[in-house]
């Protein structure tokens, strides 16, 4: 279950499929951590492809792989929710155009790493979407997660990687306020967002079981 400690009673509302092999290939996957979204920014800008000469740049590839993971669960699960969870109104107006970003967003992710990009993973979102509830309950807890996880590694990440993902973190947040906002609750929950490290941000992607591969 996906357990987020400012969100009392969210567990009840995830999907609890869970594959011990897929676990352990999951958290192997990045070795320096990152929140999501850092390098769409960095190539609108026209920063050219981040090679892997160098400690800085080597490193960059490392956290941008764990970012590309993170959009590439995003954006199924948007596309998932779209096709099953019977979404309509404002919330089906936010499941599409955040798959829409989320989708843009692993697109320049792949771009810019070429070779050096991942293989996609393999996703079960099971019950988180079943129905416009569940549904907005993940999207609220992974949009979080996102904002929490780019938070704990601004510190990681070169100078131009950081810049642009400043950008793109706002877009990211918003999204979280949009999705907080359909549900009745308050936008900014908080005077401040809670960073998170890599290893928190991948026990919490691990308990859900979406990552299956």
């Amino acid at each position: 279950m996906l357990r987020l400690e400012s969100k009392a009673g969210f567990a009840a509302t995830v999907a609890t499929e869970r594959n011990t092999g897929s676990r352990g290939r999951f958290l192997r996957v990045g070795a320096a951590g990152a929140g999501t979204l850092a390098l769409g920014s960095v190539l609108a800008a026209g920063v050219p492809r981040l090679g892997l000469s160098g400690t800085s740049q080597a490193r960059d590839v490392e956290i941008l792989n764990y970012a590309l993971v993170l959009e590439e669960l995003t954006a199924a699960f948007y596309r998932r929710a779209l096709a099953r969870a019977g979404l309509s109104g404002e919330l089906l107006e936010f499941a599409q155009v955040a798959a829409d970003h989320e989708g843009e967003h692993v697109k320049l992710l792949r771009k810019a790493l070429g070779p050096n990009a991942r293989k996609v993973p393999k996703f079960a979102f099971g019950k988180a979407v079943s129905n416009p509830k569940q549904f907005a309950a993940t999207a609220i807890a992974l949009e979080e997660l996102a904002v929490a996880a780019y938070n704990g590694q601004a510190g990681n990440v070169s100078k131009p990687v950081l810049q642009a993902a400043a950008g793109i973190l706002s877009v990211d947040a918003r999204h979280a306020a949009w999705i907080r906002a359909i549900q009745d609750k308050r936008p900014a929950s908080q005077a401040t967002d809670v960073a998170k490290t890599q290893q928190q941000v991948l026990r919490e992607v691990d308990s859900t079981g979406f990552v299956r591969s």
